[in-house]
């Protein structure tokens, strides 16, 4: 079939949106004018809680320290336990200024040889509170071949830290980088390492309940029942990386 010239442009120019700038605008200026984007678009944007450059955005749980223990080096935030003095000082978990509530959350993170951390979630930060674990559940960042915890089940990488295991391991050896993800959507909890979804749960229901109460957390009457809270990293004593720390509401 021939498609005719005249034909081809009066196609062409019903799918154009022309735009008429006012006069005396130059071509800079109009080069420097964003581009349109729709109502959805927006709705699922992501949004970058860590710009690789700075802590802002972030500060120590309840404010006890300077947090100088965690730094950005190489576009990565990067926790130094040689820093800390008498294990304390300079230290303490790193958390983000804003909370969120139904969310997705993505960013990558390794581990060093032997090494323990934690991805806390949904932390409510008040004097009352002296851990942020206290309020947030975990999911676990680990050495499996190495730290202690690894023998202990319900406490390996990606583990929904000593209330659900996963239901298949696909951490990467430490050293490596992993994928991790946290969706909160309603109750609704899912957590990925690498592309896979290890756990799956509903938060706040009578079996949510049943999970604490057979865990360690069972005499912190807050724990998991916050909302809408801050996310943050832990101060294990050991030494964690971290990066393209992103989040999108739900």
């Amino acid at each position: 079939m021939k498609l005719f010239l005249p034909a081809l442009l009066a196609a062409s120019l019903s799918s154009v949106i022309f735009f008429t700038f006012p006069k005396g605008t130059t071509v800079e200026e109009q080069t420097k004018i964003p581009a349109v984007s729709t109502e959805k678009e927006n709705a699922n944007e992501w949004i970058s809680l860590f710009d690789g450059k700075t802590k802002n955005g972030w500060h120590i749980f309840n404010n006890t320290s300077d947090g100088s223990a965690w730094t950005v080096v190489d576009g990565m935030l990067f926790f130094d336990p040689s820093v800390k003095v008498d294990g304390k000082t300079a230290g303490g978990d790193i958390i983000t200024d804003s909370t969120f509530e139904n969310y997705h959350l993505v960013l990558e993170w390794k581990i060093s040889q032997n090494g323990n951390s934690g991805m806390i979630f949904n932390i409510r930060e008040d004097t009352k509170y002296r851990y942020s674990f206290e309020t947030g559940p975990e999911m676990q960042v680990l050495d499996n071949s190495g730290h202690p915890d690894a023998k202990i089940v319900k406490h390996r990488a990606g583990d929904l830290y000593d209330l659900i295991t996963v239901s298949k391991e696909t951490v990467k050896p430490w050293g490596e980088w992993n994928k991790a993800e946290i969706k909160v959507n309603n109750g609704k909890l899912d957590l990925y390492l690498n592309g896979t979804n290890v756990v799956n749960t509903t938060m706040w229901d009578d079996s949510w309940k049943a999970l604490i109460a057979g865990s360690k957390f069972k005499t912190l009457p807050d724990f998991g029942t916050v909302r809408k809270g801050h996310f943050g990293l832990q101060d294990h004593g050991n030494q964690v990386w971290y990066r393209n720390i992103k989040i999108r509401k739900l």
